[in-house]
């Protein structure tokens, strides 16, 4: 029997260290399990994630734990409706030392972005945003200034409230990789997560409740070489294929996914078989990550919503009615 290669050591530690990440965030919060799966299979895939639920369900906190156990640097914004794009991307500042405008970078300039409350901003400002997330860099006056690596922004929007929002366009929602439901825990995790408050836990100091890095750049780069070689059969590409037009065929639907939905749905397959331990993807990879990767890639009809029909029942209609390959 020979010996594993350096590569495949290299895969097996990535894969402990971001089982291990998953374990860490549990410290901080309670009951989300999903979530922190989707957060870790967006920087596998290098994608973005927008987390929807309603206030005091720890969206903030699941990033800020994220950074804390993979050692990334992190920066918040609060999106409002006075937030011009400067102050997300940055902008040029004279200075009168050397009478030279000088670019002063602006907090995208991070490796995890919480972009707080983005559907309160006007789509100006959502659109500076669209070349971070899809270029990986900023231009300002002509000049290109790149954003550092690994680069993942994290949106939060609030599904109940709409008094003061801009919800975002089509095109912006189709650059994040992932739409994650922060839903309210069950009772068990609440009474859990009370214990842990009554015990001294504070959000605010991640430290104290023991977090701390348990993976790194080095962890994360053989993680993204392992996942880019998880094989994709023919059949299993044809099968993503086909669910991704069956969004666009479906009579509840009046926009479909894109090919690059399909893409994406081919990306978080890969990444959740790695991350389950195998080198390639079968059908139940997709179909545990159709919804995610598709729900905010689709579009109701006006009648289909009226009748209370939401995307996930579509997704999960059109995913029992999509010949699975043999």
């Amino acid at each position: 029997m020979s010996a594993p290669t350096p590569d495949a050591d290299g895969a097996t530690e990535a894969r402990a260290a971001l089982e291990a990440v998953r374990a860490e965030i549990g410290k901080a919060v309670v009951g989300q399990d999903p979530v922190v799966t989707g957060l870790v299979i967006a920087l596998l895939c290098r994608g973005h994630v927008l987390l929807e639920g309603v206030p005091g369900v720890a969206k903030t906190l699941l990033v800020r734990a994220l950074a804390a156990a993979v050692e990334l640097e992190t920066k918040r914004v609060q999106f409002t409706p006075d937030l011009m794009p400067s102050d997300v991307t940055g902008s040029l500042v004279f200075d009168a030392r050397t009478s030279e405008f000088s670019f002063q970078p602006g907090p995208v300039f991070t490796n995890l972005l919480l972009a707080d409350e983005i559907n309160r901003t006007p789509p100006k400002t959502q659109a500076s945003l669209l070349e971070a997330m899809e270029e990986r860099q900023v231009t300002v006056d002509g000049t290109a200034h790149h954003l550092p690596e690994p680069f993942l922004v994290a949106a939060t929007q609030n599904p109940v409230e709409y008094e003061g929002t801009y919800p975002l366009p089509e095109a912006q929602l189709d650059r994040f990789l992932l739409k994650l439901n922060v839903s309210l825990p069950p009772r068990d995790d609440e009474i859990a997560l009370l214990s842990r408050h009554a015990r001294g836990f504070d959000p605010r100091d991640l430290s104290a409740a023991g977090l701390h890095p348990v993976a790194g750049p080095a962890q994360l780069d053989a993680a993204r070489s392992a996942v880019a070689g998880t094989s994709v059969s023919p059949e299993i590409a044809a099968y993503i294929v086909d669910v991704c037009r069956a969004t666009r065929d479906s009579p509840s639907l009046s926009l479909g996914a894109s090919p690059r939905g399909a893409t994406a749905l081919l990306s978080t397959a890969r990444a959740w078989a790695w991350l389950t331990g195998r080198d390639y993807v079968i059908p139940d990879d997709v179909k545990a990550l159709a919804l995610p990767t598709l729900r905010h890639r689709v579009q109701l009809r006006p009648e289909a919503e009226m009748e209370g029909v939401t995307p996930d029942a579509v997704l999960t209609s059109l995913l029992a009615r999509v010949p699975v390959p043999r």
